[in-house]
């Protein structure tokens, strides 16, 4: 599985792994939603499971993701500081993404 992420990405990401609500956990990305062709993201805190594979970014950071999610291979994180703040994910196989 393959992940890339832009260097703000990394910075907002880096800061929630440093809080003190992620002690012991990772940066986990997962499907909120699948609509057959594409799916929806969110990102969480989370820890390790046996259907995980703990994918590093070239960015230095660690995202856990569900290896049975075909989905979840191939993502490209992305961070905006302007208009609609916030994280954008995209699948780069089939285009999907969310914000």
């Amino acid at each position: 599985m393959r992940v890339k992420m832009n260097r703000n990405a990394a910075k907002e990401l880096k800061k929630i792994l440093g809080s003190e609500e992620a002690e012991g956990k990772m940066i986990r990305v997962y499907i909120t939603e699948n609509h057959g062709n594409h799916a929806h993201f969110g990102i969480s805190l989370d820890t390790p499971t046996e259907h995980d594979e703990v994918v590093e970014t070239d960015k230095g950071v660690d995202i856990l993701l569900d290896k049975r999610e075909e989905f979840l291979d191939n993502l490209w994180i992305k961070y905006f500081h302007v208009d609609d703040r916030g994280f954008e994910i995209t699948n780069l196989t089939t285009g999907a993404h969310h914000h």
